[in-house]
Order: C-alpha cells, then structure tokens, then sequence
C-alpha cells in the first residue's frame, strides 16, 4: 500500500481515507482470488467474531461453507464448544444445513428461526433425533414468506403440499458435481411445484437434497448459484472449518488441547488487552503442544504487541482495540487507536515476521472492509453486522410492527459477565459486574434485502471484488502491493454516499 501526497501525521480510520483507482488488467470481479493466506483454510477474508450474539454453530456452518471463519466464542463451556465444533463438522458441504421442525409446532415457531425473506424455508418431517433424516420422514417444505401470510397458530402440517420437493443427486448422474445442472434442476423441481399448486405459487422456496434415501440437505435457488461463486473453507478431512476461542485465564493449554482433538481448525487466544503477561504466558503454553493449527492472539494495536506475541506462539495477531459498535472502551477509558492506523503498522510489522493480521472491529461498510484489506489485513474480523441475521445465535423477534430483530450485547457488558461468571458466587459475581462497561442489549434489525449472512457475504465480497480490480489486483497479496490511498475530509466521505432521496 501507499499514499498518495503527503504521509498522514495523525492516526487515521476508514472514513479518513479512500482507494485511488490505478491501470487495471483484471477484467472480471469473478477473477479476483479473494483468499486470504494467512495458514487458516478460509478462502475468503471475512472472519465472525467470537461475541455471543454473533457467533453459533449455525452461523460458523454458513460462513465456512462460503469460504470464511466463524470463532466460536470462548464463555462457552469446554463441553459446549466441543458439541458445537462436532455440530459443525457433522453438516453438508455442497448443500445447506435443513432446518427441520415437526408437524405439530406452528408457522409461529418456524419465524422465530428462519426470516421472512424469498428462498428461506423449514422442512417439514416426522422428528427423530436419534435417526438420520430419511426421504420417508419428510411431509413438506414451506416458504417463510408463505408461513407470514398464514395465522401464527397454524400447524405445520397442515400447511404442507401433497408432494415433496426432492432433487435425488443420484438422477443427475455424472453432472452432480455441474453447478449448472445442479441449479437447473432445482429451478425445475420449484417451477413445477409452482405450477402444480392450485393457488397458483409453491408452497416452497427449496427442495430436499437426497441420496439413496437420506436427506443431505436443501437447496435454494440462490443457494445453488453461491456453489459455484464460493469455494468451502474445509479442514484435511474435508469438513466445515471452524475457530475457537480460549482464554488466558484458568488453564488455557488443557482447554486448547481438548478443541485441538475436537477438530478445531484455528485457535483463537483472546482477551480485551492482548499485550499484557497474561497473554504471553498462555501463548508459550499454548505453543509449547505443538498442536499444528493456526495461533491467533490480541487484541493489540502497535508494532511493539506485534514482536511480542508472535515471539510468544502467535502466527495471526488479533488487532482493534475500541472501533466495534457494541465497545465503549474509548469513551470510558480512553484507551485505543484508530482502526486503519492500528491494521497499518502492526501488518507491516507481522509481514517483517512472517505473521498475519486480522482486522477486529470498526466496519459498516463493504468499502471499510476492503479498505483494512489495503492497510495490510489478512481478514477482516465482522460482529455487529453479523448479529443482525438470520443465522446468530437466539431466536427471532419481532416487534409491534411486524419487523425482525435479533438482541446483542458487547462481550464486556453486564449481561456478558453475567454469562461468563455465573459459576462464581453471589459476591464474586456482583464485584466483576460492578465494572463491566459496553451496551448490554441492542435490537440489531435484520435488512429486509439482506437477512442471512450470506446476503451480507454476497455484498461485501462483490464490493471487495470490485476494489480488487480498481487496484489492478487479482489477489489478495496484490492489493497490499498496489493498492493507493488518500486522505479526505469529512465533507469527502459525505459526498462518496447515496443520496436517500431526489434533489
């Protein structure tokens, strides 16, 4: 990266600078290569952040099946983390994870997991989970937009068609693995339901993917064309890849050696203050297992924290220290740095040791993330624009105008500290949460456009893309190199936004 005029004297953050577009070779946003090489199996550089409102084994099995990370945050229990990495290695690849729900719950339950929005759907079927999920079992698959036009009391199975919509992978021969063929039929199979029921629409926006009488999972138009935009960040084995986060209090080597076994593939060595002993110790007894995965650690924000933690285990250092949307450490203690600075310096550090940095907070825009990119990030590290989806953790609400929304919090909150020490006793408790500082409950509501995480995959990953090929970068590696940035002010960052309404 460079500047364009002057060096910058004061400490900058995303809406301070802008990309310059420069001679370009790369003729398609679908000829850029966005992963990230930093020894992790993503192959796009959008990571989830380990906050409980963000991250569950549900959003974890969607971002990697898109090629990024989800960190599963670290109040869970070792037990916990050990079911949800298991969850996520056990879910399909090339297919999406069915949401399955009984004949008897109503489309009342089903809204409370899946938005009302084209392409999302529940499948119907006889529960039993003790057993695979057989063709036989399934009654049906119902649209959300379908379930929001019927009473909230109404029971599933007395909304469900007389047939199921099932793509069997074994009638599509040799071509299974064709995207093409794969959406054709899907798009096929819709459109004959469509045309087969008497209201005049399907019932459903997916079809049941079978093979050999076991349901391996759904397909949604959309869906189906995301298989060949997407390449799956998937472990040697090849399952979902998944990250976890641990501590640095209480035994944090024992904990990370039991995720290691479970099958995690990067492990995430975590607290609000990164350059402290605490965590170079942990980080020494992490890296002394040798467990053959990915350390990242922090968080930090100067060169300093960088040689420090790499020399004490880390290949990957964790940096933003304030710019998230649910943190008031600023406010309430002055403390960090802005983001684009802080990205700047400690990636130009890592690269002299061969480490790699995630950028951690601070984005609102797909332009923010390409623009950390520029500054030197490996990946970008998303929590609040992720909280708002379909896919993190907790139902969905709705409010008295009919609007989803999910609930989250910052993970130095009174209600995180509620979570992480609920095990100590009364006073104990009470003295830790005398001091918690952050929002304890935000409505985060879900974009209507854009209401799983795939959406938001979808966006910033074509914004990104686009930024590639301004730069003349065809890969990630090539826009540290080539991208140009200047400075502007605040009446330029202004003027870069859609005007919501005609002059």
């Amino acid at each position: 990266m460079e500047f364009i005029g002057a060096q910058p004297t004061l400490d900058l953050t995303y809406s301070d600078v802008f990309l310059v577009p420069r001679r370009s070779a790369v003729q398609s946003r679908l000829a850029v290569d966005l992963a990230p090489h930093d020894g992790t199996p993503a192959t796009i550089p959008l990571v989830a952040s380990n906050m409980n409102s963000v991250t569950g084994p549900r959003l974890a099995a969607v971002l990697a099946r898109r090629g990024g990370l989800g960190v599963l945050p670290q109040d869970m229990s070792t037990d916990e983390l050990i079911s949800a990495i298991q969850w996520v290695k056990a879910q399909p690849v090339a297919f999406d994870s069915p949401i399955v729900l009984s004949p008897e719950q109503t489309a009342a339950d089903a809204l409370r997991l899946v938005p009302v929005a084209e392409g999302q759907s529940v499948v119907v079927a006889r529960v039993d989970r003790d057993a695979q999920l057989t063709q036989d079992r399934v009654l049906g698959v119902l649209a959300a937009t379908r379930l929001a036009s019927v009473p909230q009391d109404a029971k599933l199975g007395d909304l469900v068609g007389a047939k199921v919509p099932a793509l069997d992978l074994a009638s599509l021969g040799s071509q299974a693995g064709d995207p093409r063929a794969v959406f054709d039929a899907v798009h096929g199979l819709l459109e004959q339901e469509a045309a087969d029921a008497h209201h005049g629409a399907g019932h459903s926006e997916a079809v049941v993917v079978v093979s050999e009488g076991v349901v391996r999972g759904t397909l949604s138009k959309r869906s189906a064309l995301r298989t060949s935009l997407y390449r799956p960040a998937l472990d040697a084995s090849g399952r979902l890849a998944v990250a976890v986060a641990v501590g640095i209090n209480g035994d944090a080597a024992a904990k990370a050696r039991a995720l290691a076994a479970a099958g995690a593939d990067v492990l995430v060595v975590d607290t609000a203050h990164g350059h402290q002993e605490g965590m170079l110790r942990a980080l020494r007894e992490i890296s002394k297992l040798s467990l053959g995965l990915p350390i990242v650690a922090g968080n930090i924000v100067t060169a300093d924290g960088v040689h420090d933690l790499v020399d004490a285990g880390a290949s990957i250092l964790k940096v933003g220290v304030g710019p998230g949307a649910m943190c008031t450490t600023r406010m309430m203690t002055a403390v960090g740095r802005p983001q684009f600075s802080a990205v700047h310096e400690t990636a130009q550090a890592a690269r002299e040791l061969g480490a790699h940095v995630w950028a951690d907070g601070g984005v609102r825009y797909p332009r923010d993330v390409a623009l950390a990119i520029a500054a030197g990030a490996g990946s970008v590290m998303i929590g609040s624009w992720f909280a708002g989806t379909a896919e993190s953790p907790g139902e969905l609400l709705t409010d008295s105008s009919d609007k989803q929304y999910k609930e989250s919090w910052g993970m130095a909150s009174t209600k995180a500290v509620q979570g992480r020490f609920a095990q100590l006793d009364a006073y104990e408790r009470a003295r830790k949460e005398l001091f918690a500082e952050g929002i304890s409950s935000s409505k985060i509501y879900l974009d209507p456009q854009r209401p799983s995480v795939e959406d938001l995959i979808d966006m910033i990953t074509s914004g990104v893309r686009s930024s590639f090929t301004y730069a003349g970068s065809a890969t990630l590696p090539e826009f540290h190199v080539n991208a140009r940035v200047g400075l502007q002010s605040a009446a330029g960052y202004e003027e870069g936004k859609a005007l919501p309404v005609s002059w």
